[in-house]
C-alpha cells in the first residue's frame, strides 16, 4: 500500500510526527508504524510531551481502522484514552495499531508504543466514526444508503 507510505500522500500532520510504515496487514487492521520524536517535541525534561505520545497512538489506531474500511472511509476519532506507562526518551518509537471492532458506523481500537529498545511506554484504546467517501453515484442516489444507519 504504498499510498500509505509515500509521503506526498500522507497529511502534513503525519508527516510531521516522523511517521514511516513498517507493516500492515488489511485482514485484521493490524498497523505497526514508526514516528520520530523531533526535539520541539520534549518536556523540559527530555521526555515527549503526552500529547505528542497521544498523537503518535492516534496515527496507527486511526490507520489501522482506515485500512480496515479499504480506504473507502474517514474515520475521525471520537473518544480516546490514553495510559502513560513510563516517559518516552527516544528519539524513535514504534506504535502498534489494531482494530478491534469494526462496525458500520464506528469502529474500536486499541495501540501500543514502544521506546527504540522494544519498552512499552503507552497503550490507548479509541472509537472511531466510520464515514465513508461519497462517490459520484452516491451524491445523485437519494435511497443510497445512510452511512450513520446501522
Amino acid at each position: 500500500m504504498a499510498i500509505l507510505s509515500a509521503p506526498e500522500n500522507l497529511p502534513a500532520a503525519t508527516r510531521h510526527l516522523g511517521y514511516e510504515l513498517a507493516d500492515l496487514d488489511p485482514e485484521t487492521g493490524r498497523v505497526e508504524a514508526w514516528f520520530t520524536a523531533k526535539p520541539e517535541f520534549r518536556n523540559p525534561n527530555g521526555s515527549v510531551q503526552g500529547g505528542i505520545v497521544t498523537a503518535f497512538l492516534d496515527e496507527a489506531m486511526s490507520l489501522s481502522v482506515f485500512i480496515r474500511t479499504h480506504l473507502k472511509a474517514g474515520v475521525p476519532t471520537l473518544e480516546m484514552k490514553t495510559s502513560f506507562l513510563r516517559p518516552l526518551m527516544s528519539d524513535r518509537c514504534r506504535c502498534v495499531g489494531e482494530t478491534l471492532r469494526l462496525g458500520r458506523s464506528v469502529g474500536f481500537t486499541q495501540g501500543s508504543l514502544y521506546n527504540s529498545d522494544g519498552v512499552l511506554c503507552a497503550t490507548a484504546t479509541a472509537t472511531t466514526a466510520i464515514r465513508p467517501f461519497e462517490t459520484a453515484g452516491d451524491a445523485a442516489d437519494p435511497g443510497a444508503p445512510s452511512p450513520d444507519r446501522d
